[in-house]
């Protein structure tokens, strides 16, 4: 079964295509089409039969999609003999009200995902726009929805709840979903594969522009760093992380800006570049850190400090840990980052190896000898797992 999976922007639209059979998966082709609705829409596409990349007009998604699966039958570089051999496209959909896990998109999905567009402003406008024109393109082509929120249902209530009135969260879904569920499950299960047990304590650290923690046990999801929305938890590239809301009053006072105003500074212009005043990117914020910027430098700390914070619940949450994994483009490549975490955690059984952790092959131990914790950098694949997930889905309805 050849499967699509797509990962939206407003502007972009990236991909890859699977082909699962059994227990064979392989990737035919990736691709992505940037800067959608100019003149100069950039498209690349890679095969094992070549690469090839070029600039042209795509209006909208919809088109977006034709072009991808006109490079998916091209004849020199394609992977595919007809369009018609894909069975679905696989959404990494974020979040709904009151709906998760993989759903088969339809009318009900698209309005839950719609009324909680101001909690996921930079996902579901795109998601939910690029859909419905997908599905009036393509209508026998089957679009499946794996939200990230699915792989932390299994989370106990106490660690779900809000301390607010019960019907805030029964009539309007305002608790911890909790988010990177595809980026985590992934974890969760390569782990199993790389120590040879299921019955694992795990501290998932998915750590790149969006960045969470999750504490796992036995494969399942038993607390979550992110929230009500993906602007909670950790300093994200752009956005706040936690922040009290009594500090929402103040802030309109004082700048005179709206409510709409201020929540968009906080989603967009905060966190990491909001601190550091060099941008976004963790690699320009080390850059400017080891030049001697003292913005930089407390940027790394406050984001050092929030993961050491959730580190230290889960380990408790999970009565110590068999590993702490990071995962993600800062877990996977900062050394800083990795060693600034690790600091001085000996008394709890974490030996660090700083040899290990300057470099390697991706998927590596960087714990010492000896150490009770292990620690490990894996490279997620949340593309794999929404394949995954939408076969499994297709399979049960067929």
């Amino acid at each position: 079964m050849k499967i699509l999976v797509a990962n939206l922007g407003s502007t972009s639209f990236k991909y890859r295509l699977y082909n699962l059979e059994g227990e064979n998966e392989q990737m035919l082709a990736r691709g992505a089409i940037e800067r959608i609705g100019s003149p100069n829409s950039k498209i690349t596409f890679q095969s094992a039969r070549g690469d090839a990349e070029s600039v042209e007009p795509i209006a909208n998604h919809g088109d977006a999609v034709q072009s991808c699966l006109d490079q998916l039958i091209d004849p020199e570089l394609g992977v595919l003999e007809e369009a018609g051999d894909v069975a679905a496209i696989g959404f990494k959909a974020v979040h709904a009200r009151n709906l998760t896990g993989v759903q088969r998109v339809n009318e009900e999905v698209l309005v839950a995902m719609e009324a909680f567009a101001d909690v996921a402003p930079a996902h579901n406008p795109p998601y939910t726009k690029a859909m419905r024109m997908l599905a009036e393109r393509f209508p026998n082509l089957p679009l499946v929805a794996a939200f990230e929120t699915g792989f932390h249902r299994t989370i106990p209530e106490a660690n779900q709840r809000y301390a607010i009135p019960e019907e805030w969260t029964t009539n309007f879904g305002v608790r911890r979903w909790g988010f990177h569920g595809a980026s985590h499950r992934y974890i969760a299960g390569r782990m199993a594969q790389l120590l040879g047990r299921s019955d694992l304590k795990l501290i998932s650290c998915h750590l790149g522009g969006s960045s969470s923690l999750c504490a796992i046990r036995d494969g399942k999801s038993v607390a979550c760093s992110l929230g009500m929305s993906p602007q909670s938890g950790l300093p994200q590239n752009n956005r706040v992380g936690d922040f009290d809301p009594f500090a929402l009053p103040v802030l309109l006072r004082e700048t005179g800006k709206s409510l709409e105003e201020v929540l968009d500074i906080l989603a967009n212009q905060s966190g990491l570049e909001g601190l550091s005043g060099a941008g976004r990117d963790l690699r320009d914020i080390e850059a400017a850190a080891s030049g001697g910027d003292a913005k930089a430098n407390l940027a790394l700390g406050v984001y050092i400090a929030a993961v050491r914070h959730y580190l230290g619940a889960y380990l408790v949450e999970l009565g110590g840990a068999d590993a702490i994994v990071f995962t993600g483009g800062i877990g996977e490549n900062s050394v800083t980052i990795r060693s600034g975490v690790c600091r001085d955690l000996d008394w709890l059984g974490v030996s660090f190896d700083p040899v290990a952790n300057e470099g390697g092959v991706p998927e590596r131990k960087v714990s010492a000898a000896g150490s009770r914790i292990e620690i490990w950098t894996v490279p997620t694949n949340e593309e794999i797992v929404v394949a995954r997930q939408t076969r499994e889905l297709l399979a049960s309805s067929s």
